[in-house]
């Protein structure tokens, strides 16, 4: 029987859409791909696949789940497989490098960024970048991985001799100038089918930690007005976001071949909005989604529904 195939590495962030699909009585399997084989002597099964592999696999232990990954995607592709966010999309979501380039052909205006492996080729190209204030982060990353403010050179030297520095799983470490925005936070714009579902304020003032999902959701903050306390969401669903920015990023994602996506931006002090983030693995948060009666994970689901469907009437 025909069915979804989920590829993943992580079942905390996986289990909600495999509850969605369990709702709307869709037949599915997961493949948790931490470990495993490529048979080439076979053909895979029918059906439509859709990959969740993430880019942070290797903060949990699955340090070689992307690259069997892409050795699966590339088997499911030539033999012609429903398959979506699929290799492109994968080599997209392992390199920060390879998402800017492909922002910047696309006209899109990403942070100034420098690559670098070794700790004095990173102070090097710190100094090239020339910067006041600068920030380092892995190239492949997630969840804000390697993530770090500095305000000089001498800071950076001091944190590459300390025991807070972190590797990069892959050795690059990305130096990109710093964009002071008005306001602590960053927005997060959702994409299912390609197609815009809606966009969420992150509140950035406690940190990078900007993994929406609850798995990895850091407490709520909380913020002093006069006496009394009130309540400010680590994360909020807004509804003012520039209809242009949208579809510029829609025909981004059908360029690439990446079917669901969650875009990060910020806006400067004088309004200039820079993308410097593509989460093909993108997860929602539970108590934004509520609140506002948006469901990222069900409306992904709707969408697999239909491309099985689809392919049922074609067979």
């Amino acid at each position: 029987m025909s069915k979804i195939y989920v590829i993943h590495e992580n079942d905390e962030w996986t289990i909600h859409l495999t509850k969605r699909l369990e709702e709307l009585k869709v037949p599915y399997e997961v493949w948790h791909l931490d470990e495993g084989i490529v048979d080439l002597t076979v053909a895979p099964p029918e059906g439509v696949f859709y990959s969740r592999m993430s880019a942070s696999s290797h903060t949990r232990n699955h340090r070689y789940a992307p690259e069997l990954t892409a050795g699966v995607l590339a088997w499911l592709e030539f033999h012609g497989r429903a398959v979506f966010n699929g290799t492109s999309a994968l080599s997209l979501e392992l390199s920060k490098i390879n998402q800017y380039l492909a922002l910047e052909k696309a006209g899109i205006r990403t942070p100034k960024t420098i690559g670098a492996v070794g700790k004095e080729q990173v102070i090097k190209a710190a100094e090239k970048l020339g910067k006041a204030s600068f920030i380092t982060k892995h190239n492949r990353a997630g969840k804000g991985l390697g993530v770090q403010l500095f305000h000089s050179i001498d800071a950076l030297k001091a944190y590459l001799k300390s025991e807070l520095y972190e590797e990069p799983v892959d050795g690059i470490t990305l130096i990109q100038e710093y964009i002071k925005a008005p306001e602590s936070f960053i927005t997060r714009a959702e994409f299912v089918g390609g197609k815009f579902v809606y966009a969420v304020k992150v509140d950035t003032s406690n940190g990078f930690e900007l993994c929406p999902a609850d798995a990895c959701q850091i407490d709520d903050l909380f913020c002093p007005v006069g006496e009394q306390v009130e309540e400010k969401p680590k994360f909020e669903i807004i509804h003012e976001v520039d209809s242009e920015q949208i579809a510029q990023y829609e025909a981004f994602l059908q360029t690439n071949k990446i079917t669901v996506a969650g875009i990060e931006f910020i806006s400067d002090e004088n309004g200039s909005v820079y993308t410097y983030d593509i989460n093909t693995n993108t997860n929602y948060n539970s108590d934004a989604e509520a609140k506002e009666g948006k469901y990222g994970m069900l409306e992904l689901a709707k969408f697999l529904e239909k491309a099985l469907e689809a392919q049922k009437l074609t067979v």
